[in-house]
């Protein structure tokens, strides 16, 4: 087939925002040597823990989203900040937003959320005994209600739509591929 790669010529800062920049790069096709701008854009890489209690049961959160305008159901997760690890970022983001801590910490997922125009990779931690801790440290933008979900019942919500995030159920396949936590596969879902 050749070479697939493509070399980066030129990159240009087009937009600067918050949380993410964009940046258009003229590229050339090594195979054939045809040239074409792309818009990437740069973001943060991202953290989701799926935190499970003592009683088999997993955290979940309610927050709204101006993205969809509307009210999601989804597990704690964020933004790893610069410096910081994605276990690190993992084990704050379930503080901060659920007020909970957990004992026993594992990776075990990584995904590139569309790596067809973003840098970012979304990591994927189970957190074991995830117990109350303290209260909720939320960010100024965040209104986020917590609650625990029977873990043999999590597929559901993704089969009757509750959970609709991508990246959410990447991590919920990542917990099912797992293997040691037993999820059972709802009717119809297969």
């Amino acid at each position: 087939m050749g070479d697939l790669t493509w070399e980066k010529l030129e990159r240009r800062k087009v937009y600067d925002g918050d949380i993410f920049s964009v940046h258009r790069e003229r590229s050339r096709c090594r195979a054939d040597g045809r040239e074409h701008d792309f818009h990437i854009l740069d973001t943060a890489d991202w953290v989701n823990v799926v935190a499970a209690t003592p009683a088999g049961k997993l955290l979940l959160v309610r927050q709204w989203r101006h993205g969809s305008g509307g009210v999601t159901v989804e597990i704690p997760g964020g933004m790893v900040d610069d410096g910081e690890s994605p276990e690190q970022a993992a084990r704050r983001e379930l503080a901060e937003e659920t007020g909970y801590q957990a004992g026993g910490w594992e990776l075990i997922g990584t995904v590139e959320p569309n790596p067809a125009f973003q840098t970012n990779r979304t990591y994927t931690y189970l957190a074991r005994g995830a117990v109350p801790a303290g209260g909720q440290q939320l960010d100024e933008n965040e209104c986020i209600e917590v609650f625990e979900w029977p873990m043999g019942n999590i597929l559901q919500l993704v089969a009757d739509g509750t959970i609709r995030h991508a990246l959410v159920i990447c991590a919920l396949f990542h917990l099912l591929r797992h293997g040691d936590l037993c999820l059972p596969i709802p009717e119809g879902v297969a």
